[in-house]
């Protein structure tokens, strides 16, 4: 209840938009293998950025 209006934070959005790119990664690989690849170019983006979010919190 008290987690009910808590703002995510912009690696939580990050995360969120990474599982939804590997997810549609998945299933573009069982059509289109050029497509899915694709996808998952744009996620290990998404990660980097995630990583660099990481290391500018610790630092």
């Amino acid at each position: 209840m008290f987690g009910l209006f808590k703002k995510k934070t912009e690696i939580e959005k990050l995360g969120e938009k990474y599982a939804k790119l590997m997810q549609e990664a998945h299933t573009l690989w069982q059509t289109s293998r050029t497509a899915g690849d694709a996808k998952v170019a744009e996620a290990e983006e998404i990660a980097s950025q995630i990583e660099a979010l990481k290391q500018k919190e610790k630092g």
